[in-house]
């Protein structure tokens, strides 16, 4: 029984969304293809980006300039929210842009706003 109903939900889920976009494409008066394309374009811009972002973030933390964790978890939402923009339909693209609005990792790692701080202090060098 859990599994019809696990079933169900799967595939009910991009029916809604379907009939969301076109009601919203009715409402808008906006062909539904092109609210798909516009999604569907999204999602290959994100995805695309995201696959050079995530390297150079990779070689920054192998370097120690950022820490890997941070990396890693901006860079699993922004593909789970572009694979959201690639299904059809208004209501999955705008739960992509609610993930890509979620405040994670928001400034730096080490508490200045500029990523990098500065230690003062004396040198004396001893022989």
């Amino acid at each position: 029984m859990r599994f019809v109903l696990l079933l169900a939900i799967l595939l009910g889920i991009p029916v809604v969304d379907l009939y969301a976009t076109v009601r919203i494409a009715q409402w808008t008066g906006v062909p539904v293809w092109v609210l798909l394309a516009l999604g569907l374009a999204a999602g290959i811009a994100l995805l695309r980006n995201e696959r050079l972002a995530f390297r150079a973030r990779t070689l920054a933390a192998l370097r120690g300039d950022e820490p890997l964790l941070r990396g890693v978890v901006d860079s699993g939402r922004k593909v789970l929210a572009g694979f959201l923009l690639l299904l059809p339909g208004v209501l999955s693209d705008l739960l992509a842009v609610a993930l890509l609005m979620l405040p994670l990792n928001v400034g730096s790692a080490f508490g200045a706003a500029s990523g990098a701080r500065t230690i003062e202090g004396r040198f004396r060098r001893v022989d």
